[in-house]
């Protein structure tokens, strides 16, 4: 299980630190919530704050851009320079989707849909076989320390069970991440969905523990 911690809900005033505070626990991945106050009532930041956390963590971090833009066609370049790693972009918000996915991985990024709680599944069968990443969304996009929507696990198995039949049909593995809601005391339910990566907010970025102590309570969680 990659654990994904979302910045959205670390201290935006002093982000460096607590990315640093997350990959000193040992995370590798940075799940960056990019929101334009257009497609989601939110806003958040871009590719100038993007490019100095990169400056200020190094290299290794993968940074995992999740695009809840409308103009991701356009603008999808100027993540990839700033230095993500990964880009994500909503089946919802974009015109010609396999000629973006084809697009970002020329670039040089992984890339990965997203699928809104209320988007069917088939939208990501549409192109499975082009990304590296589904994001299953398990609250509506566009703010944090929202409660997870049960009824997206029929989504999950359903993904999981196309993934398999991929992978055994010789074709390219791909994970399953989910956001929102994510918590210790239902880790090890996604897990079990066929879940392989998950985003991870306020259940480590909190008042109650350093994010280590909260990371340690998620992997017992797991095991």
């Amino acid at each position: 299980m990659i654990i994904a911690p979302s910045v959205l809900t670390a201290n935006l005033a002093d982000l460096a630190t607590d990315c640093r505070e997350a990959l000193d626990a040992g995370l590798d991945w940075l799940h960056l919530d990019v929101m334009d106050g257009n497609f989601v009532p939110n806003l958040t930041f871009g590719p100038p704050v993007i490019r100095r956390l990169r400056e200020a963590l190094g290299p290794d971090a993968v940074f995992d851009a999740h695009l809840m833009v409308e103009n991701a066609e356009a603008s999808f370049q100027d993540y990839i320079n700033a230095g993500c790693n990964h880009i994500s972009v909503h089946v919802e918000a974009v015109k010609h989707l396999h000629r973006l996915l084809s697009a970002i991985r020329e670039a040089g990024a992984t890339v990965g849909v997203v699928l809104n709680p209320a988007t069917p599944v088939e939208a990501a069968l549409e192109v499975l076989s082009e990304v590296d990443l589904v994001l299953i969304m398990s609250v509506n996009p566009g703010f944090g320390g929202q409660s997870f929507i049960p009824n997206v696990e029929a989504k999950i198995r359903r993904l999981a069970q196309a993934i398999a039949d991929q992978v055994a049909g010789g074709g390219r593995t791909v994970q399953i991440q989910v956001d929102g809601g994510v918590k210790a005391h239902n880790i090890a339910m996604l897990r079990d969905w066929g879940v392989s990566n998950c985003v991870v907010g306020s259940g480590l970025f909190n008042d109650r523990a350093d994010v280590a102590t909260n990371l340690a309570e998620i992997h017992a969680a797991l095991h």
